[in-house]
């Protein structure tokens, strides 16, 4: 990548343009250019789109296969109006003919499904023409998914349809596995249109479009300034900025690399500003930005998909989300304190930060999202209603906030930022829902658990090392909800017949699928974050996996003992005490790899203080006293060692 070469001249330090970066790390920005009259036709197709889900989510009673489908068949329609075959400048009001072909037989092959679902049901079995339209629907949306997702979780799919194909269903004669592969796949609700596509088209969509409105409310902007009148101050207060900002606007975005350019755009300049190295100031953001994806109400799409297949209320999902998300964030936040302390970085001067009384007078901007907790937890409404009165709270609230009123024209643009939200989501929710397909007709999630069962020998901690493997290699360039459909129906069962609880086999498996966005060597969020500050990419993602190690460490403790998630807890106190060690677990790996407490870690006490955290993570009395001992004995030596240097300074 060209940005990984040394810069040389002024203009080549400038930093890239954040719609460039976003290009580059984010395909849901490298999209077609429209104006005038074809803006308008598209703008008014996309949010037209907005209104029919609406629509199906609360008054329509249609069949699920013509639902779903349907819902599809608009997919690919709008996805090929907004997503080019290739990445570069793209001429304005240009479709090739070859997008207008794939998009009429993708959005064909949908249709011809919706119109004969009823008569290809009381058959239970395709002709051949039907088999050819289901190869064709199924190729156009691949095509999709390349131009809007990326090509690793295609090569996911296209190895387990190989598989399936040549070696993993039984038929012995080759047209009659392919016919059965289409069956499966395109014509039934255990591929394309299964589960994801089908929380996808009743719930997430209402959610990503609460987003679009939201973000015109100017919530955005009020979340950044109120972590720097909040934090700023602070020692290294930029960088703590970041880690604040971005909890609070992960609550509202479920994309990291979208929350790392969004927020980085201010955050990252003024951590170096203020003394930061670029590797760190990118990688502080990035690990802020990953982890909105598991920050309460909202999280990542595929926290629908988790309510939904493990078979709780998606309320359950938000509250039991609620104490690991504060323990990843105090992970980060302690790191940057740590580094802050240690190369003596000051914060924000008074005249830098904005002031916190007149931020207080915006707070009624949090309404939509005060609305949407109380109903998600208190209503027996379903959460797609909650999502349609929050987005009218949100239209309410913007009245006040003069430069961001939501006007009928916003409405509209609002309508189609959210439909256009949803292509990436719904086509890798469609592609996930293959593999899922191939993985079940294989039976492959069987060898798969036999093999890491052999390997485990029946030990739990290398099981779900083995699984945390698993995650972050399928993770990687892969989004979050197609890396946790493609875990919840592989690895995600293997851990509950170990015995670990649902919930907790399924909160494991997506902490992990989201950490791919941090792990070397497909990294994007830090790849995004390093272009804002021109900073070494590969650098920077070794950091930001180093400062979001809670990432790493908070889904042993809740795979280990559930209490955490508030799972066969015995009360609050057991809660509160797994808290309070693994936050100074936490605290204690971090300032091992930070090598700072108070003064300057040498190797040995280094060693000390990770072996004690790790144990004080790791559930039990025992190993809690024990790493509470190694913990304090490293703090004593740096008291000791500090008071040296001070006793020797002023001698």
């Amino acid at each position: 990548m060209a940005f990984f070469k040394k810069k040389s001249t002024a203009a080549e330090e400038r930093p890239m343009d954040l719609d460039e970066i976003m290009k580059k790390y984010d395909r849901e920005s490298t999209t077609r250019v429209w104006t005038g009259v074809p803006k308008i036709v598209v703008t008014s197709i996309l949010a037209l789109f907005s209104l029919l889900c609406m629509y199906v989510t609360f008054f329509a009673t249609w069949l699920d296969e013509l639902r779903l489908t349907t819902f599809m068949a608009y997919i690919v329609f709008i996805g090929y109006l907004v997503f080019p075959a290739r990445k570069g400048v793209q001429k304005t009001n240009h479709m090739p003919w070859y997008d207008i072909v794939l998009m009429l037989l993708g959005t064909g092959s949908f249709l011809y499904f919706a119109f004969s679902a009823n008569d290809i049901i009381a058959r239970y079995s395709i002709t051949t023409l039907e088999v050819i339209i289901g190869i064709v629907g199924i190729l156009c949306l691949v095509e999709l998914c390349r131009r809007s997702v990326g090509l690793p979780i295609i090569i996911v799919a296209a190895a387990l349809i190989i598989y399936g194909l040549f070696w993993g269903l039984h038929n012995p004669d080759f047209f009659a596995r392919i016919t059965e592969s289409v069956r499966i796949l395109f014509y039934s609700k255990e591929g394309v249109l299964s589960t994801p596509v089908n929380v996808c088209s009743k719930y997430i969509v209402m959610f990503i479009i609460f987003g679009a409105f939201l973000e015109r409310t100017g919530v955005a902007d009020f979340f950044i300034n109120i972590a720097n009148a909040l934090v700023g101050r602070f020692s290294g207060g930029p960088a703590k900025v970041a880690v604040v900002a971005s909890a609070l606007e992960g609550m509202v975005s479920g994309s990291s690399v979208a929350n790392t350019v969004g927020s980085g755009a201010v955050t990252i300049p003024l951590m170096k500003k203020t003394g930061y190295k670029a590797e760190f100031a990118a990688a502080a953001e990035a690990s802020a930005s990953t982890g909105g994806q598991i920050m309460p109400p909202i999280m990542g799409a595929a926290a629908f998909l988790m309510a939904e297949t493990v078979g709780v209320p998606y309320s359950t999902i938000v509250v039991v989300a609620i104490l690991p998300a504060i323990l990843y964030f105090a992970g980060v936040f302690i790191t940057v304190h740590l580094e802050a302390k240690k190369e003596g970085l000051r914060g924000l001067t008074k005249e830098e930060l904005p002031k916190l009384k007149p931020l207080l007078k915006k707070s009624y901007l949090l309404l939509p999202l005060i609305v949407l907790i109380v109903l998600v937890a208190t209503s027996t409404r379903s959460i797609a209603y909650a999502a349609v009165i929050a987005i009218g709270v949100a239209i309410v609230v913007s009245l006040f906030n003069k430069g961001n009123r939501i006007t009928p024209k916003r409405i509209w643009e609002a309508l189609a930022a959210g439909a256009q939200g949803m292509i990436t989501v719904a086509v890798a929710c469609g592609i996930a829902g293959i593999v899922a397909g191939m993985i079940s007709a294989t039976g492959l999630a069987y060898l798969l658990f036999n093999g890491i069962v052999s390997i485990a020998g029946n030990q739990l901690i290398i099981a779900l090392f083995l699984t945390m493997l698993c995650c972050i290699v399928l993770g990687m360039g892969v989004p979050t909800t197609a890396n946790y459909c493609i875990m919840a129906a592989t690895c995600a069962p293997i851990l509950v017949q170990m015995g670990v609880p649902m919930l907790a086999a399924h909160f494991f498996v997506f902490y992990f699928g989201i950490v791919a966005d941090l792990t070397p060597p497909v990294a994007l969020a830090a790849y995004a974050g390093a272009a804002i500050g021109q900073a070494n990419p590969m650098k920077t993602a070794f950091t930001a996996t180093k400062l979001a190690i809670g990432a790493f460490i908070v889904p042993y403790v809740f795979a280990l003992n559930p209490a955490m998630l508030f799972i066969g807890t015995s009360g609050v106190f057991e809660v509160v005490l797994i808290v309070i060690s693994s936050i100074i677990g936490i605290f204690a790996v971090s300032a091992a790899l930070e090598g700072y407490v108070i003064d300057r870690m040498p190797w040995y006490q280094r060693i000390i203080s990770a072996v004690g955290g790790l144990l004080l993570i790791y559930p039990g009395i025992v190993t809690d006293t024990i790493g509470l001992c190694l913990v304090a004995c490293v703090i004593l030596l740096q008291v000791i060692s500090k008071r040296g240097k001070k006793n020797a300074a002023t001698a």
